[in-house]
């Protein structure tokens, strides 16, 4: 009977977490991507003091948590724990022609992303990077055929060369979303910690992890037809 009364309390604290409209806003906004406050708070029209307030009740139910970022180590980014959330509303986005998935380096993370995407999708997928690497990272390389996916064709671009009028970015990046041309719009933002600099495959298994679980929320968002969730 504890247990239930527990369980009761923590989902009263969702729900009354997100009985105030800017706070689902929020939530809404952080089902595609995560976030820093400021970002949220210029998408959203609200001032700096009600964005800090929201989040540390979003924060104090469950519903969100902060990271620092990778790059600019002044950052934090906030993302949607979706562990606490069984489902929610998703934001209606339009369905781009292709969507590009861009790392620093693209030899792991993007690669990935884009052959995860592949087998989720019939949106076609490509990959590039800010600071392309000369090829693929030998340990994304065996996570991904642990997986069943093919990285046989992996090749490393730049995102310049990659990237055309009205593809959807998703950076899987911190230091890539920080450096996206200003023109990539549509864009989202995935923080996936950097695999390579922990370099055990275990780090690598993690990040697959990650990229697939978000693509999974993503891709009915954008797809609507049989095609979506084949494996």
């Amino acid at each position: 009977m504890d247990t239930e009364r527990s369980t009761l309390t923590e989902r009263a604290r969702i729900h009354a977490a997100l009985g105030d409209p800017a706070r689902l806003a929020i939530v809404d906004t952080l089902v595609a991507g995560d976030a820093a406050p400021g970002e949220l708070g210029a998408v959203l029209d609200l001032p700096t003091n009600l964005i800090a307030h929201h989040l540390k009740v979003l924060e104090e139910a469950g519903l969100v948590a902060r990271s620092r970022s990778e790059g600019d180590r002044r950052r934090t980014y906030v993302r949607l724990v979706t562990e606490a959330l069984e489902s929610v509303v998703t934001p209606s986005l339009a369905t781009p022609p292709r969507v590009v998935f861009v790392c620093t380096h693209n030899s792991a993370r993007s690669q990935l992303a884009a052959s995860i995407w592949s087998r989720r999708s019939h949106i076609p997928a490509l990959s590039a990077g800010t600071q392309p690497a000369a090829k693929p990272n030998p340990r994304a390389v065996r996570v991904a055929r642990k997986h069943g996916l093919d990285p046989a064709g992996w090749r490393t671009a730049h995102v310049r060369d990659v990237v055309e009028r009205d593809d959807l970015v998703v950076a899987v990046c911190d230091i890539a979303y920080e450096h996206l041309p200003a023109e990539s719009r549509p864009r989202l933002h995935w923080a996936v910690p950097d695999p390579a600099a922990v370099d055990t495959d275990a780090a690598f298994e993690a990040a697959y992890a990650e990229i697939a679980g978000r693509i999974d929320r993503l891709a009915p968002v954008l797809s609507h037809d049989e095609s979506v969730g084949r494996r």
